[in-house]
């Protein structure tokens, strides 16, 4: 890039006094200031590199993609700086390159970067390079996202199809089962009862087993409106647990209820709730072995309720983690893997969120958080390093004083 007032200067350099190339030097200074805060406040990374790679500027948003110290890094080699790139080939093409790469260092980043000559137009030939470099990981999980979403609605539908023409036979296996049940029993009831009502029983368990499969996977795939109305939360929850209060202390795990009281009444679908939670809770009581706790806290903020499952299982391993709310993926031995699938599906229709934590001999802990009705806004939290705007007395008035200390019911 010329400067209009450095071309000036080069021409009358010879005629100027002392004190004149002195007040010149100071302006190109505060020039060159300027430009770099310019390019300090971009997004995007900027790197200027002379024709062998040499690293002449570095702004800082390339140093925060890259970990590198803008002191350090000015007069390397990019190659040396930048691990994986190598300069021989960036330039080999003698044109404008573009290139996706991963970082790993500082944070996991997916960047893409375009390298482009400058060249002197009065001599035709290239004085060195520039690299913009675009953050575009956001970009790029958006986009797996919608690929994501696209192919499970395509499969979804498929799955749909198919489990409702499935459903249709096993209904007439069910009817022509029971006609067979009955004619044996009055044709011949003691040849039925001797070797055919074993057999028939088995059939028709089979049968009702693959039809609570379907009804389950239609549950979970179907987008069903909640019918909002005002519910207790705390009662939908001792409802869900009392529901297997009796098998928990069969296997000799205790429960453990901590429910604030002051939680107001909240409009929700308090039948697909009580579904949602009684999942959890299961899940978690299959986990376990016997002798453990399942502590299931209620609590609340300016924002929304939360809903809290912990349990003293074996946890669950990252790999296993990365695929629990996908459908049909379940570790039991009985289990349809719709379970959690039904649960995410009911938190996000009322608006919600799950956050689920694990670690293998630690535990689980899944978090079911529901909007207490329209947000607003809301300061996110400091950054370390920024200057506190709000006083905790400031924050604590704007948010409409003290919340009062739960009252815990055990």
């Amino acid at each position: 890039m010329k400067s209009g007032f450095l071309d000036k200067l080069i021409a009358r350099i010879g005629k100027l006094g002392p004190e004149e190339v002195q007040n010149a030097l100071v302006r190109l200074v505060q020039e060159k200031g300027f430009l770099e805060k310019i390019f300090d406040s971009l997004q995007e990374g900027v790197l200027v590199m002379d024709v062998d790679g040499q690293i002449n500027y570095v702004n800082r948003s390339a140093c925060g993609f890259f970990g590198l110290d803008a002191d350090e890094a000015i007069d390397k080699q990019l190659d040396t700086q930048i691990r994986g790139l190598d300069w021989k080939s960036l330039i080999a093409e003698g044109q404008v390159v573009s290139r996706d790469i991963e970082v790993f260092y500082p944070e996991n980043r997916f960047l893409n970067f375009y390298l482009s000559p400058i060249e002197d137009e009065e001599i035709g030939e290239d004085l060195g390079y520039v690299m913009i470099v675009h953050d575009i990981t956001l970009t790029r999980k958006l986009t797996e996202e919608k690929i994501e979403s696209e192919r499970l609605s395509a499969l979804t539908l498929l799955a749909a199809s198919v489990a409702h023409e499935i459903g249709n036979p096993l209904n007439s296996l069910n009817i022509h089962l029971q006609l067979v049940e009955r004619r044996l029993r009055k044709a011949a009831p003691d040849l039925y009862e001797a070797q055919f009502k074993e057999l028939l029983d088995i059939a028709k368990g089979e049968v009702n087993r693959l039809d609570f499969t379907i009804a389950q996977f239609l549950k979970a795939i179907r987008p069903t409106a909640p019918l909002l109305e005002m519910h207790d939360i705390n009662e939908l929850i001792r409802e869900s647990a009392r529901f297997l209060e009796k098998e928990l202390s069969d296997r000799g795990i205790a429960l453990k209820l901590e429910l604030r009281s002051n939680i107001p009444p909240m409009m929700l679908d308090a039948n697909q709730l009580k579904q949602a939670f009684y999942n959890i809770v299961r899940n978690a009581m299959q986990a376990m072995s016997t002798d453990g706790l399942l502590t299931i806290r209620s609590d609340m903020d300016t924002y929304e309720v939360q809903v809290i499952f912990s349990d003293t299982g074996p946890g669950i391993s990252a790999e296993t983690m990365a695929r629990v709310f996908e459908p049909y993926f379940t570790t039991k031995k009985s289990g349809t893997g719709l379970g959690l699938l039904i649960v995410r599906r009911v938190v996000r229709e009322h608006g919600g969120e799950i956050e689920l934590t694990s670690k293998p001999n630690e535990g689980t802990r899944m978090v079911v958080r529901l909007p207490r009705g329209k947000r607003p806004p809301r300061f996110l939290p400091m950054r370390s390093g920024d200057e506190e705007e709000h006083p905790p007395e400031k924050a604590r008035a704007a948010s409409g004083g003290n919340d009062p200390e739960p009252v815990i019911e055990v």
